[in-house]
């Protein structure tokens, strides 16, 4: 069996991480004509080193077969580029089955691809609803899920989503991804988190993840945050301009926020 697994964006590199050592594990007790064979894609969605090949590199993901390296662009013309290139590469492969993972712009063109030839998609994270369809987010994760022939759902909830929307077939509660990764890399983050080892102690304050811009930062708050952001954010942070409200701004008092960037530590934050 060939498997076409499409990732693009930091949070599918940890889940896919997840996934592949499963993988690796399922074959080395199979025989060699019931093993599963793995070709990784990436979109380029997220192309920065900081936010692609460290994650790659620490947490072993096996290399990409293609990279696409699509990059930035409006949601209309990356997704346009994806189902191009997808589309070139999944008819030469000719995998049995095309996995996605969570709701991003790589998502939504996997499972279009997949769909448009006639090939089976499996959705990694189905059913998740913020019913909020202002959200790009949201539109990748409905209309993937309503393409999908297996839907592996993290929680009750999700399932139940999809049963509202008339998906039964194929659903499979099957409890989350992330969670098998955490359980993975704490001894290992133990280890190397040090970026969290600066935060602790009587100024502590609290680590926030910062890539959905639907979140946003306690203004009020004078608590010091390690705060992982996009390169972009810290950019303008290191050559001393303000970082948006989101990646935490001037406060009430006036006073500006303490943003400090470091290296990633992948498996340090995952803790």
């Amino acid at each position: 069996m060939k498997l076409l697994t499409v990732v693009g964006a930091r949070p599918q590199f940890i889940k896919a991480a997840v996934l592949s050592r499963a993988l690796q594990a399922f074959n080395a007790s199979r025989h060699r004509d019931r093993r599963i064979q793995e070709v990784i894609v990436h979109t380029g969605q997220h192309y920065d080193d900081n936010m692609s090949a460290v994650f790659f590199q620490e947490l072993n993901i096996p290399e990409p077969a293609h990279h696409l390296g699509v990059g930035s662009g409006p949601h209309g013309q990356q997704t346009a580029r994806m189902l191009e290139r997808l589309e070139t590469v999944t008819e030469r492969e000719r995998p049995d089955l095309v996995l996605v993972y969570g709701d991003t712009n790589s998502t939504l063109a996997g499972s279009l691809t997949a769909s448009k030839l006639g090939i089976p998609v499996a959705h990694v994270e189905a059913g998740l609803r913020s019913y909020n369809r202002a959200m790009p987010e949201e539109i990748n994760r409905v209309v993937t899920d309503h393409l999908s022939a297996l839907l592996f759902c993290p929680t009750d909830r999700a399932v139940k989503n999809l049963s509202c929307e008339g998906i039964v077939t194929g659903v499979h509660r099957v409890g989350d991804v992330m969670y098998d990764s955490l359980l993975y890399n704490l001894a290992r983050a133990d280890r190397r988190a040090g970026v969290l080892a600066e935060l602790a102690g009587p100024a502590a304050g609290t680590v926030r993840l910062g890539h959905d811009p639907s979140r946003r930062v306690d203004r009020s708050s004078r608590d010091r945050h390690g705060h992982p952001v996009n390169p972009r954010t810290t950019r303008p942070a290191r050559r001393g301009a303000a970082p948006p409200a989101h990646a935490g701004g001037a406060g009430r008092g006036g006073g500006r926020a303490r943003l400090r960037a470091g290296p990633p530590d992948c498996a340090g934050l995952l803790s």
